[in-house]
This record gives structure tokens, C-alpha cells and sequence, in this order.
């Protein structure tokens, strides 16, 4: 869910091979073990690896660098409020209205008019939007970091909290803050701001930028 419309990407890769370098691990382990004489690879077979390894350890710190720089982004700086816990406001106080249902391990939201979209919510720049947030299963976390605001939501509760758009159209990020599991990792979304609202059909389709 890295992307929000699927389940692959730079975590989701790092885990693959991951897990595929543990496998090759074992099976020359046990190769060696079972060989009759011991097999001595060559100084451009060990280089290799090393760069392997290199390589990976490079693509971890970019990706996580990208992750970071999505924490640092400012959302509408020029304003003092951009985020808060709805408390006596009113529906009427706010421009959309999103309810959130998160799982393990993803997010669903659902409009007024009953669209649903999977780990991706469109909306307009500047809109004041309200997320009334529940858990299906266990506490799970809702956090948008490029509007500096987090809600821990227990299965039996529902938590409601606002944000100002941003003015600029893109994706920002929304995540799962509190371990839920073995998929927390992956539990990801994109808050997609969009003069255009495409429908819940259009964003399940992966077609959404």
C-alpha cells in the first residue's frame, strides 16, 4: 500500500529481497554443507555482492529520505491553523466531510454521497475537510504529517479531526502511527489534492495521479 492504489513499492521491495537473499541464504548453506569439496567463489563474484549490498543499503537511505522530506513539507505556512480536533463546530463548519474506516492494514474512506476509495482521498485544494475516523479491528493511528496532526483511534471509538488542504495539488501522505500488526509498515495512504475529483471507481481503477 505504499502507493495507496496497490501493495508495491520501496519498502515492499526492500522486503523482497530481503526475504529472497534469506532463501539463497539457506540453500547455499545447506549446498555447502552437502558438497564434497568446498567451493571458493571468485574476487568478481565477492565484488559483486559487495556492491549488491551497497546498492541496497543507497536505496534504503533514499527512500528514506523521500519519506522524510514528506514530514517536513509545509501545508499552507502563511496560515496559523491548518489542523485541529473538531470539538462543537458543526458539520456545517466544513467544506467536506470523510469517514475512515482503518483496517489491517489499510484505510477506506467513504464521501457523504457513499463513494468509497481505498487508501486515497481526493480532495480540493484550500478545503477545510473533516476525517471522522473508527477502527474495524484493532488501535490503529491516523496521521498526516504535512499537516503536523495524529489521532490514536481505538476499535470501539470514533475520533474527529480537521485539516486545511493544501493549496498545492499533489499527494500527501497519511499513515498508520500505532503497531498493528505485521502489515503496520504498509499502512499507508495518499491525501490527494485535485481541482478535479475524480470518482471512487476512477481512484480504485489506479488510474489517479
Amino acid at each position: 500500500m505504499e502507493n495507496a492504489l496497490g501493495i508495491w513499492g520501496p519498502q515492499a521491495t526492500l522486503m523482497a529481497i530481503t526475504a529472497s537473499f534469506t532463501v539463497l541464504g539457506m540453500v547455499m548453506l545447506l549446498a555447502a554443507m552437502l558438497m564434497g569439496r568446498r567451493w571458493k567463489p571468485s574476487y568478481a563474484f565477492e565484488l559483486g555482492f559487495i556492491a549488491i549490498m551497497i546498492g541496497l543499503v543507497f536505496y534504503a537511505d533514499w527512500s528514506s529520505v523521500k519519506t522524510y522530506a514528506a514530514y517536513q513539507e509545509n501545508l499552507n505556512i502563511e496560515e496559523k491553523k491548518v489542523s485541529g480536533i473538531a470539538v462543537g463546530e458543526g458539520e456545517a463548519a466544513f467544506d467536506r466531510i470523510v469517514t475512515v474506516i482503518a483496517f489491517q492494514w489499510g484505510f477506506a474512506f467513504i464521501s457523504k454521497n457513499e463513494e468509497m476509495s481505498r487508501n486515497a482521498v481526493v480532495v480540493r485544494p484550500g478545503e477545510k475537510v473533516l476525517f471522522k475516523i473508527v477502527s474495524n479491528d484493532v488501535i490503529h493511528g491516523f496521521n498526516i504529517p504535512v499537516a503536523q496532526i495524529t489521532a490514536e483511534i481505538d476499535p470501539d471509538t470514533k475520533r474527529e479531526m480537521w485539516i486545511r488542504a493544501p493549496d498545492k495539488p499533489g499527494k500527501y501522505l497519511i499513515q498508520c502511527i500505532n503497531y498493528c500488526g505485521v502489515g503496520h509498515s504498509q499502512m499507508k495512504a495518499w491525501l490527494v489534492v485535485s481541482a478535479d475529483l475524480p470518482t471512487a471507481e476512477h481512484l480504485n481503477s489506479g488510474e489517479s495521479n
